[in-house]
């Protein structure tokens, strides 16, 4: 199937050729027939499987089609998205897809200067994309009028849900008139999810992808660390190798992006850091320089795990694993995107077994193992507490006694009964009542 089957208009059909697109991925294939219907439509779909032009292009192609006067501050199609760099990525888009039929846009998003967005709202406009918190501001102060929407669309609803936004999503729906169409694309499926699909939709077609066909082609594997040191080791490794392209690095905190982009800049890496701390002008230069190719390596917390779309992404480490397994399959779907194929890299400390776990129970696979040559983890690795039999290793006793040096002896409980004869207990184990325990208040110690 090519996009010239169905119904779109020949001047985004011209802009889809001319961004090099051929064949509609699953989830457009089976969405866009229902947009261009206009029906309301509940999508599920993998994260880099195509959703923003299933939705975009017969949105699109309905404006070039059938073009109204347009009004200042008041757009005819909103797109809700949870991030800052989703939403320009979204509008990136817009603009692409709308470019020879003159479709107006405005990105209100937070971390922009208000003057800014009053200045381009006050221009005629088809499309708004905007996130949440930002949108209502506008709304409220009057600055922003929704009375015209026909169409709104919740591009990552389950990230919005993840980040609070349910009671903003509401009010918007709430705003934007009652006879409108709803587009809602996300890529789980939860009953919170479900109870707001019934809200603000009408009698919905469903499209649901299964994973065996949006699942992008990412080869993914798990490098064991022992230490800080250890893992940035592993890193300089992998980023140096000429296999790797483009490359995002994700690390836990802000302080840790910038040091890492700071040790790899000197190591000769054209990298940069990207997080929260950034303004709004600085993360849009940023994610400009790594679409452009002046930068190689992008240093980044989860602020920006859905928001980048860079196409030519060869490679995703994780230098510290997401506390949510969720997060890693956002963070992995940077690569692989579009049909091309991708890698994710992930490092795990002698503590994250428990993460790594969560992850492959989430993804329904198992992360395989492998060293680098020279850079062989030397420390065992931490055994997690399950249910059942105790494993063997560090911290564990082969006859699932406890630990000696945890409080326990090999044999079992402790002579004394198990409690410490100055914690306000006898020596048998047994509570003496004339000699109470030490309120919380002195830290457990007996008053002088």
């Amino acid at each position: 199937m090519s996009f010239e089957a169905f119904a779109l208009h020949p001047l985004i059909l011209k802009a889809v050729a001319a961004c090099g697109l051929t064949e509609p991925t699953p989830v457009q294939a089976e969405a866009i027939p229902h947009v261009l219907d206009g029906r309301d439509v509940l999508a599920t779909a993998a994260t880099g499987t195509g959703k923003t032009a299933a939705y975009l292009l017969p949105v699109l192609s309905a404006i070039a089609a059938e073009p109204v006067r347009r009004m200042p501050g008041a757009p005819t199609v909103l797109i809700l998205t949870p991030t800052r760099e989703l939403a320009g990525q979204v509008g990136r888009s817009v603009r692409d897809f709308g470019k020879f039929a003159n479709v107006q846009s405005v990105e209100i998003v937070g971390g922009m200067p208000y003057r800014e967005q009053l200045r381009r709202l006050a221009r005629p406009v088809d499309v708004a994309v905007a996130t949440p918190g930002r949108l209502l501001d506008h709304v409220r102060a009057n600055r922003l009028d929704l009375s015209r929407i026909d169409t709104l669309i919740l591009d990552e609803a389950d990230r919005m849900l993840d980040m609070g936004f349910a009671e903003d999503v509401a009010a918007i729906g709430a705003a934007c008139p009652a006879e409108r169409r709803t587009l809602l694309f996300t890529a789980t499926l939860d009953r919170q999810m479900e109870n707001l699909a019934r809200a603000l939709l009408k009698e919905p077609a469903r499209v649901a992808i299964a994973a065996s066909e949006s699942k992008p082609d990412i080869a993914q594997v798990l490098f064991h660390a022992d230490d800080i040191a250890h893992k940035k080791a592993l890193l300089a490794h992998h980023v140096s190798r000429p296999e790797v392209g483009k490359a995002i690095v994700f690390v836990a905190t802000k302080r840790d992006a910038d040091d890492i982009a700071r040790e790899l800049a000197e190591a000769g890496h054209a990298v940069a850091a990207l997080h929260g701390d950034l303004s709004q002008g600085q993360r849009n230069h940023t994610l400009k320089r790594l679409h452009d190719g002046r930068l190689r390596i992008l240093v980044a917390t989860d602020v920006a795990a859905r928001g980048i779309d860079v196409r030519d992404i060869s490679h995703v480490i994780n230098f510290d694993l997401p506390r949510m397994a969720e997060d890693y399959v956002h963070r992995i779907g940077r690569t692989g995107r579009a049909g091309a194929t991708g890698a994710a890299i992930s490092f795990a400390g002698r503590d994250d077994t428990g993460l790594v776990i969560r992850i492959e129970r989430f993804t329904h696979s198992t992360l395989p193992v492998m060293v680098v040559e020279g850079l062989e983890p030397k420390l065992p690795r931490r055994a997690p507490f399950r249910n059942g039999p105790k494993r063997s290793g560090p911290g564990f006793r082969k006859d699932a006694g406890p630990r000696k040096d945890g409080g326990f002896r090999k044999d079992g409980p402790r002579p004394e009964g198990g409690f410490r004869k100055e914690g306000g207990f006898r020596k048998e184990g047994k509570r003496d009542n004339a000699e109470r325990r030490p309120s919380r208040g002195d830290g457990g110690r007996k008053r002088a």
